[in-house]
């Protein structure tokens, strides 16, 4: 079915047919062991779109012993066939793109553009990798004498990734595709309120050839199927994104068996505009840092750092694109779909309502919207506060919705310390046509990444990850396959 079909179905009869629902353990779909469910909403209508397994220890250990299974054939399938089977993989995620980025959109409130461009880089991600996966060699240091000596890059085992809802297909693809190439195998604990897409990419890779087993999906909470699967001591690596706090917690179940760590986590995202800096160009950029995916991005731009002499003018038409955004229901493909959840909602509307009791200036925005056509679902108007102290908890903390702070500066040494006054340091923008002014200020600023003269700048072939409180670890790039491969080194005499 075509994406117009599919959203001809869905808003005719109010679901999608042969949603998934069951875990997805040894390349087959299962019920719970115990049957329970749980339902999963569209957040564009605020109503169940389908109801899907609710996962416990038992079912973490039935998907772990099948991983087990599944490792034993993976790791030694030869890097060539891995190659093969992976480029398998993309083309079959591009035959079935309408279908992803439909199910996609309903489960997480993004529009059908953000999802199809999710989908999309999910294929080029296996693509990457797959192109990887015969590559991964090791060396032969000359220790003189009789000695002949080489290292080997080995997978690690079993792999557990935990995967966050802004990004249910992309995340979890960056995270398996260098996990396969390497040769482990995987256990997928997908968010609670985005299951599908992990489900029908699982059946995927299966059926571009991947042997059952490899790639298992446990859906249900954090709290009863994540806990169990980070804490076991069969799992040799977890890649994890989401929360701080919840990071601290994986940290602290990962660390009596000393599992291999990947934490992605929070951001409080700058974007510093320098004076020599085009004002339309600086709030084209702002906007779409900011109020892509409804704000819901680890990676968001929510801080904008602006000179003096560019906030009145950047400030005055940030303000007009922003009220001239169209917000509703994703499949209607506006510029801003739904926030993900009315748990979510109720948080980015109370950080909101705490700053306008503390006076500050919201210039735009400020209150939960509904779906234009219907007259439902959990929206939230595209926000922002303006000249916010930065000590302020706006600043500070991460709001994760469409929000954003704009600060202003007079110095270099000013704006890079504005930038810095967070705990967090994972993505950063730098706008100048100045590249001494940009270097400079790109080496001074804490960020896993810094994009210049475009916030979005960068792709797959760069590794992402960030420091302090973003986490520690690298996705994308060549980088992304180190978490899962081990160095062995064999020397012997002859």
């Amino acid at each position: 079915m075509t994406a117009a079909d599919l959203i001809h179905t869905y808003r005719t009869t109010g679901t999608l047919p042969h949603l998934p629902q069951g875990h997805f353990i040894d390349g087959a779909l299962h019920p719970a062991l115990d049957g329970a469910e749980m339902d999963s909403f569209d957040p564009g209508r605020a109503q169940v779109l389908g109801r899907f397994a609710a996962g416990s220890a038992a079912d973490v250990d039935r998907a772990l012993s099948a991983a087990e299974r599944g490792f034993a054939v993976w790791r030694d399938t030869p890097p060539a066939t891995r190659c093969r089977i992976l480029n398998a993989v993309a083309m079959l995620i591009r035959a079935e793109a309408d279908l992803l980025a439909v199910v996609e959109s309903l489960d997480s409130g993004k529009t059908l553009a953000e999802a199809q461009g999710d989908i999309a880089g999910s294929a080029r991600l296996f693509e990457y990798y797959a192109g990887a996966a015969d590559k991964l060699d090791g060396r032969s240091p000359d220790l003189g004498g009789a000695t002949v000596a080489f290292t080997s890059r080995e997978p690690v085992g079993i792999t557990a990734h935990i995967v966050p809802w802004n990004y249910p297909t992309s995340t979890l693809v960056r995270g398996i595709a260098p996990a396969l190439a390497a040769g482990c195998s995987a256990v997928v604990k997908p968010a609670e309120t985005t299951p599908f897409t992990a489900l029908l990419l699982a059946d995927l890779l299966v059926r571009a050839g991947v042997p059952a087993g490899v790639v298992n999906v446990v859906t249900g909470t954090g709290a009863e199927a994540g806990a169990a699967l980070v804490r076991d001591p069969r799992v040799r690596h977890v890649t994890f994104t989401g929360s701080v706090d919840t990071g601290i917690g994986v940290m602290r179940a990962a660390a009596p068996n000393v599992t291999g760590l990947t934490l992605e986590l929070g951001g409080k995202s700058p974007l510093v505009a320098f004076g020599d800096a085009k004002a339309d160009q600086v709030a084209e950029g702002a906007l779409w840092a900011i109020f892509s995916n409804s704000g819901q991005i680890c990676s968001a731009g929510s801080r904008l750092i602006l000179h003096r002499s560019l906030h009145d003018e950047v400030l005055s038409r940030l303000v007009e694109r922003a009220r001239g955004l169209r917000v509703g229901h994703g499949l209607g493909n506006p510029d801003m779909g739904a926030i993900n959840s009315a748990l979510h909602l109720s948080r980015v509307a109370a950080h909101v309502d705490a700053a306008r009791d503390r006076g500050l200036d919201i210039v735009t925005g400020g209150h939960a919207l509904q779906d234009p056509e219907t007259g439902l679902g959990w929206f939230y108007a595209p926000t922002i506060l303006d000249r916010v102290a930065s000590d302020d908890p706006a600043v500070r903390q991460e709001i994760f919705g469409p929000v954003l702070t704009v600060q202003v500066f007079d110095e270099i040494d000013e704006a890079v310390a504005l930038a810095n006054g967070t705990d967090f340091a994972l993505n950063a923008g730098i706008y100048t046509p100045d590249i001494s002014t940009a270097l400079k200020a790109a080496r001074r600023i804490d960020a896993g990444q810094i994009a210049i003269n475009d916030y979005w700048a960068g792709g797959i072939e760069l590794p992402f990850g960030g420091n302090r409180k973003s986490g520690f670890g690298r996705e994308k790039g060549l980088e992304g396959l180190e978490a899962y491969t081990r160095t062995k080194s064999i020397a012997f005499a002859v």
